[in-house]
């Protein structure tokens, strides 16, 4: 099926630090506000997204389109291409033309979001629909969705990653099947790596961090770590998940050519977004990458087969393969504004409503947010998507907690493994250390 760049993919980086500066609930404009309002009644309410290419934005149309006819006396005046700052903003001024539901790529910043009372909390509105969230979503969509005892976002579709493969030279490299641990992902990506001068042929795998989707949680995830303690105090030290990843990372680092000879292949290959991206043109033969990397690869046209599954576990987490890292868009209703209860309909019905799930993801070309519409017939996808609809609804799949100051612990993390890969850090345990206090003192500064 053909594919674009996810919004969310787009996004990542901004994502991973934007900065929404929200505030505390005196000034969310929520005085006066709440659900008082009759969703009988006529009445029109604004959504603000972030979706901005054509395609998503008919898909936007068609999902409101669905809403309304179900819904023909509230009626949805849409505004697109909204970034987390502006509907900051509009968040704290409130007025007519602010938004009574929103939606975000930006899961890290669910911590904002809930702890300033930006957004309201929607468990009372679940109940009140008769909805249980820990029955509808899948397990990390509920955890990413929620933080400090509000769930003040909803899912409203997703991204899983896995591996994406190159069959051909596998078959060449005498590579039956793709790796289920991590011992056979390194053993494989050994084995797949053409040597050429001071580069590479092909590479088995780029392992960087800077190798775009190859971030420190999407590999972390793999080892299911524990980000905080019951306290609220960070575990990077302390969860010998962490150790383990960092270490397997860096051992593949070493035995694929090192840091500098790896970083100075990877400064010659094409861009993440565009036809000559390395897996693309069979420069790197396995891949880390989310769902929307199927159509773009297909696109592209490659000189080989494409091959999908789960990415590997740690060896001593084999009962476990086949999950993998989900994040995604969550939707949400303003705590300043009128209308909640009509903001509460339209919510229900992008994040709850099989049909309107399924349909959505049919257009957007994302995983489908709710257990059922993993499940559903009216799906379309090539049979090689499945993968990522087993990843999403595994419940041993994981995602990034939230935090009171969005993704700044991820941050924290993400620099000490560049820094350990490249050598800069060569103590790992007092690199864990040093990092896990700096994540503790800049929460306790957020607070």
């Amino acid at each position: 099926m053909p594919e674009v760049i996810p919004s969310t993919a787009r996004k990542a980086a901004f994502a991973l630090t934007a900065s929404l500066a929200l505030c505390a609930t005196a000034c969310t404009g929520q005085t006066g506000s709440g659900a008082t309002d009759d969703a009988s009644k006529d009445t029109t309410i604004n959504f603000w997204h972030a979706w901005s290419a054509p395609n998503e934005v008919r898909a936007v149309r068609s999902l409101v389109d669905g809403f309304e006819k179900a819904h023909p006396n509230i009626h949805v005046n849409v505004v697109g291409n909204m970034t987390d700052d502006k509907i900051n903003q509009a968040l704290r001024s409130g007025g007519g033309k602010a938004p009574d539901v929103i939606s975000s790529f930006t899961t890290n910043n669910v911590g904002k979001f809930c702890s300033s009372g930006a957004l309201v909390d929607l468990n009372p509105f679940f109940r009140k629909s008769g909805i249980d969230p820990g029955t509808t979503f899948p397990k990390p969509m509920n955890e990413y969705t929620q933080f400090g005892g509000s769930r003040c976002t909803a899912p409203l579709l997703g991204d899983a990653y896995g591996l994406y493969y190159n069959k051909t030279a596998f078959a060449k490299a005498g590579i039956r099947n793709p790796p289920k641990t991590w011992s056979e992902f390194e053993a494989d990506a050994k084995k797949l790596t053409v040597p050429q001068g001071d580069g590479y042929r092909q590479l088995g795998f780029m392992p960087d961090y800077h190798g775009w989707e190859s971030t420190t949680e999407h590999y972390l995830g793999q080892f299911s770590p524990t980000y905080f303690d019951k306290n609220g105090k960070s575990n990077v030290a302390s969860d010998p998940a962490f150790e383990k990843g960092f270490t397997l990372q860096k051992k593949l680092v070493d035995e694929l050519g090192g840091f500098q000879r790896l970083e100075r292949f990877r400064a010659t290959l094409g861009d993440e977004w565009g036809p000559k991206h390395p897996f693309h043109t069979g420069q790197v033969a396995m891949q880390l990458d989310g769902e929307w990397r199927l159509g773009m690869a297909k696109e592209a046209k490659p000189k080989f087969e494409i091959g999908v599954a789960p990415l590997p576990v740690p060896d001593d987490q084999a009962a476990r393969y086949g999950k993998g890292y989900i994040t995604g868009t969550v939707a949400g209703i303003a705590a300043n504004s009128h209308k909640q209860n009509a903001a509460w309909e339209f919510v229900r019905y992008i994040t709850t409503n099989t049909d309107a799930v399924v349909g959505f993801a049919n257009d957007i070309h994302n995983v489908p947010s709710t257990l059922a519409a993993l499940k559903s017939p009216k799906l379309t996808y090539d049979p090689r998507f499945k993968t990522f609809l087993d990843i999403a609804a595994d419940p041993d799949s994981t995602t990034s907690p939230a935090s009171v100051n969005g993704g700044q612990y991820l941050v924290t993390i993400q620099q000490l493994g560049y820094d350990y890969e490249s050598g800069k850090v060569t103590d790992l345990r007092a690199g864990l250390e040093k990092a896990a206090a700096q994540i503790d003192t800049d929460i306790a500064q957020a607070r």
